[in-house]
């Protein structure tokens, strides 16, 4: 029996999972009682960074993402296409990320803990465990601590706050700001490009945003979006552009624009 490669394995689930949620997104909207929470987005953007490093240059990519939640617990569904792969050698579509988690509230604290499962094109998969959380005052501090728990064991800490300005009617302009922190226990996942004999534990990167959400129909929204990231510690500012794929930059400017359907 020839053996399905994992790639398409997850592929296959992937489009299981969209299929089960757009046959179900119509049951769901019609009943009165309480009952799942619905989204599917796509966004568009001019550039793949995350956490810092850079995984896409001079290409569109596009990302879809689904989400389904209830009763605090949710499951979501992101991947990540590049159109145009000719500077790395990886597939178009070369991210599968899975992700489930519970939320809850106490008093003005709001608490969620999760796992992900990164399917990863080119490299070894990942997997995390991660706990959040957030106090509903001044800025909305939010402090997430994730832990690699596979094959790059290391904690990584994010501490994000952020404010909306009204604009008009519906609309407001929403800024965040996320600065990290990366402490690696092995120096072959992430090391000190200072001394490489040594893990990595140094202030990683800080992501600036603004965007927009634009209600253009029932239940369907439209949000541009800009991001500015870049490299806090000298250490982690030579390893992002070591791992980034020209090789010379430690900070980007990118963004683009989501399309969302929630129900």
């Amino acid at each position: 029996m020839t053996k399905t490669p994992k790639r398409t394995r997850i592929k296959m689930a992937a489009l299981a999972l969209m299929a089960c949620f757009l046959l179900n997104t119509t049951a769901w909207a019609a009943t009165k009682e309480e009952k799942p929470t619905a989204d599917l987005s796509v966004s568009f953007l001019s550039q793949y960074i995350w956490r810092g490093f850079e995984y896409s240059q001079d290409s569109m990519v596009i990302q879809p993402s689904m989400t389904i939640g209830y009763k605090g617990f949710a499951f979501n569904l992101w991947g990540n296409l590049d159109t145009d792969t000719a500077t790395i050698a990886t597939d178009n579509w070369n991210e599968t990320d899975m992700t489930t988690s519970y939320d809850w509230s106490t008093g003005p604290a709001n608490m969620s803990v999760g796992y992900i499962y990164y399917a990863l094109d080119g490299t070894d998969d990942s997997q995390e465990i991660f706990l959040s959380a957030g106090i509903d005052t001044l800025l909305n501090p939010t402090i997430t601590i994730y832990r690699e728990i596979w094959h790059a064991p290391s904690w990584y800490v994010t501490l994000d706050i952020s404010h909306s300005i009204p604009v008009t009617g519906d609309i407001n302009l929403d800024l965040g700001a996320e600065v990290s922190y990366l402490y690696s226990d092995d120096e072959g996942a992430y090391y000190k490009p200072s001394d490489p004999n040594k893990e990595l534990r140094d202030f990683h990167s800080c992501l600036l945003s603004a965007s927009t959400t634009i209600p253009v129909a029932k239940h369907i929204t439209i949000t541009p979006e800009m991001h500015y990231s870049f490299a806090l510690g000298s250490d982690s500012s030579d390893l992002i552009k070591e791992r980034s794929i020209d090789g010379n930059d430690d900070n980007f400017f990118y963004g683009g624009i989501t399309v969302s359907l929630a129900i």
